[in-house]
């Protein structure tokens, strides 16, 4: 499987049977430049979407007629599971910024959970719906994500083997959201790749979780 974070909480992510899946993808230049990462001209079979906000749903770039996915519940996509689980994009039940989807899939037998804009801890019944993951992908910019403080908390409620942090500032995100760096702090296992693109197979979840995996944005 490979995985190439594209910018801000959009990743492409890419089977070894060619079965390619987009994250919530980008509007350039949305919120007046506030996203300056480049357009999306990849092509998928299925683009999850966690909320709409332009930062996140912006599906009509994408090349290759893909499946859009929102929204609570199980979607069956070519064979495949994808589930998604209702959250909130504030600590205030929605009141603030509305609803938000965690989506969960399997790609090479790799169990992958994608937070979107998860803006709360998590409560026991949404580990039970979220299950075990191995690959996580989470935000960690705070102030409209949850933040470095409480993205750590959810690392040790979902106890991935693997997490890749998400919606973090960068010079081309230029919302009031905080870097990676904060979220680094105190943690162990911290693999740099300095690249936007990893490699992965069941053979790489084996060990004792959760590894830190910091990509750098490909667009």
């Amino acid at each position: 499987m490979e995985v190439k974070w594209l910018g801000h909480a959009a990743f492409l992510i890419k089977g070894s049977d060619g079965f390619r899946v987009i994250t919530d993808p980008y509007k350039p230049g949305a919120y007046g430049g506030g996203i300056a990462y480049g357009a999306i001209k990849e092509e998928a079979d299925v683009v999850t979407v966690s909320h709409d906000h332009e930062d996140h749903n912006w599906v009509s770039d994408i090349k290759g007629s893909p499946v859009v996915l929102k929204g609570a519940g199980v979607h069956e996509v070519r064979g495949r599971t994808f589930k998604g689980i209702a959250t909130f994009h504030d600590p205030s039940g929605g009141k603030e910024r509305g609803k938000n989807t965690v989506f969960c899939f399997t790609v090479d037998g790799i169990r992958i959970c994608h937070l979107g804009d998860l803006g709360h801890v998590l409560s026991d019944d949404h580990l039970r719906e979220i299950g075990e993951v191995d690959l996580l992908l989470i935000p960690v910019g705070g102030y409209y994500t949850i933040d470095a403080k409480e993205a750590t908390q959810v690392l040790s409620q979902i106890r991935p083997k693997k997490a890749i942090p998400m919606h973090f500032k960068t010079p081309k995100c230029g919302f009031p959201i905080s870097p990676v760096e904060d979220f680094l702090k105190d943690k162990e296992r911290v693999q740099r790749v300095g690249s936007s693109v990893i490699s992965l197979g069941p053979e790489d979840f084996k060990g004792e979780g959760p590894e830190i995996i910091v990509l750098e944005p490909g667009l």
